[in-house]
């Protein structure tokens, strides 16, 4: 691992998009190309999230992306009331995104519809938009509040001092774009870097975090299609998902989900989740086509209809990589493992731990000496564990349970029609639980969490 020195020369300015600083900061002296307060590694929704709060804060910050803006990304597309409620946070302009009334729910016989319940904390309705749109969307939003993006930049290490402490990072144009934020093999250096790279979380493997094998780890299916029902005001899931002919074979434990997420498209997938992430040998493509075959005629998702390729991804659930801060490296979204057990969703969680991290970085760079810099960084992780360790380690019961098939069709065919267990249900799947306050069920929630260690 390189720790040179480096010419500040060495970035131009990327010439898309370009990043402009806020007003506020206009009077600043000039800024090294290399150095920055922070850095940000990865400008999906956790690195774009913080980058924006940081540079909010009035941070000077670093976000690098190794693509072009607008990238395709496995993902379900689907924002919940939660994820809106970070977006909201974030000042982001959503006029014109599709939104959703809530959740149209298929299983064991029974067809139920819950919609977003109106609360304190989250707003009563979810919204769709493809991950291509959205991460560009987001990463452009951080740029134009004085967030310095460079796209076409692939981190190969990081730097680190003799006694292990991570002080920035080196990088090299990527070969996937045509317009490289650097031009030569550069070194970029700052008292926090931020891994925001997604699962394979490059820089944390790199300092020894590895992923921790006992935690669940979910894997996503999913293509576009065009369809007469792309106006849908329903997030669409089925519940039951079979590993070959409906009724003789084996229920997965997860969910397949048709929604839609605007301009006449609807994101179609399934997921499916382990309690350990040991390698699987279940054939997704193959339940894919099975699980096709069986969706009603009226959304027409025919081989004509789709648009684009079926692609999977992993999903790194619960935790599963620590610690989330140590040694100036902080662990954002998927690199930390965040997405949820309960059901699959990444966004909501990657948004808030990029708010978090800023607001711990923005105490941090106010303490005078490096202790009380490192006691204030250590807010971060305790925040997350704060926010979702005991409702983690419920997914992880959850998790463990339905992965067992007579479980899950019991769970379908006769927890479905019990509507007060499914407004409990849906508030946990949805992490659209009330923290403080809420009502009677809110509570429930909250005693359960507390009862259990935190993740």
């Amino acid at each position: 691992m390189s720790n040179r020195a480096v010419q500040p020369d060495a970035v131009p300015t990327p010439p898309n998009p370009p990043s402009p600083a806020p007003a506020s900061t206009s009077d600043r002296p000039a800024r090294s190309a290399t150095t920055a307060d922070v850095i940000v590694v990865g400008a999906g929704p956790a690195g774009s999230s913080a980058a924006r709060h940081l540079a909010t804060l009035g941070m000077d910050v670093i976000l690098m992306e190794k693509q072009e803006l607008g990238r395709d990304k496995v993902c379900g597309d689907g924002l919940t009331p939660s994820a809106v409620r970070e977006l909201v946070r974030l000042g982001i302009d959503t006029t014109g995104w599709q939104r959703n009334t809530g959740l149209r729910v298929i299983g064991g016989g029974h067809r139920l519809h819950f919609p977003w319940p109106e609360q304190a904390s989250f707003p009563s309705y979810g919204m769709a938009r493809p991950r291509a749109l959205l991460d560009r969307d987001l990463a452009e939003h951080a740029a134009a509040a004085g967030a310095r993006l460079i796209t076409g930049i692939t981190v190969t290490a990081p730097l680190t001092t003799p006694g292990g402490r991570v002080i920035g990072v080196s990088a090299k144009p990527s070969a996937r774009v045509t317009y490289p934020g650097i031009d030569r093999p550069t070194d970029f250096t700052a008292p926090l870097i931020i891994d925001a790279g997604g699962v394979s979380a490059r820089l944390a493997t790199a300092m020894g975090r590895t992923k921790d094998e006992r935690r669940p780890m979910g894997v996503a299916v999913r293509a576009y299609y065009r369809s007469p029902r792309a106006d849908d005001a329903w997030m669409e899931s089925q519940l039951e998902l079979w590993d070959g002919p409906a009724g003789s074979s084996t229920l997965l434990p997860g969910y397949g989900w048709i929604w839609p997420v605007g301009e006449g498209l609807v994101n179609v997938g399934l997921g499916s989740v382990s309690s350990r992430a040991a390698t699987t040998r279940i054939d997704y493509r193959a339940v894919f086509a099975a699980w096709m075959r069986n969706v009603p005629a009226s959304w027409q998702l025919t081989e004509d209809n789709r648009v684009g390729r079926l692609a999977s991804a992993a999903l790194p659930m619960a935790f599963n990589r620590k610690p989330h801060y140590a040694d100036g490296l902080m662990l954002l979204g998927d690199a930390g493992g965040m997405v949820s057990p309960f059901n699959g969703e990444g966004i909501a969680q990657a948004l808030m731990s990029g708010r978090l991290a800023a607001e711990t970085a923005a105490q941090a760079a106010s303490r005078t000496s490096r202790a009380g810099r490192e006691r204030a960084l250590a807010q971060y992780p305790a925040a997350l564990k704060a926010e979702m360790g005991g409702y983690y380690t419920l997914g992880r019961v959850f998790v463990s349970l339905i992965e067992h098939p007579e479980v899950m069709r019991l769970c379908t065919r006769h927890g479905l029609p019990r509507k007060h267990l499914m407004k409990l249900v849906t508030k946990l799947l949805s992490d659209g639980w009330e923290r403080r306050g809420g009502d009677s069920i809110d509570h429930f929630i909250q005693l359960l969490t507390r009862m259990v260690p935190a993740a």
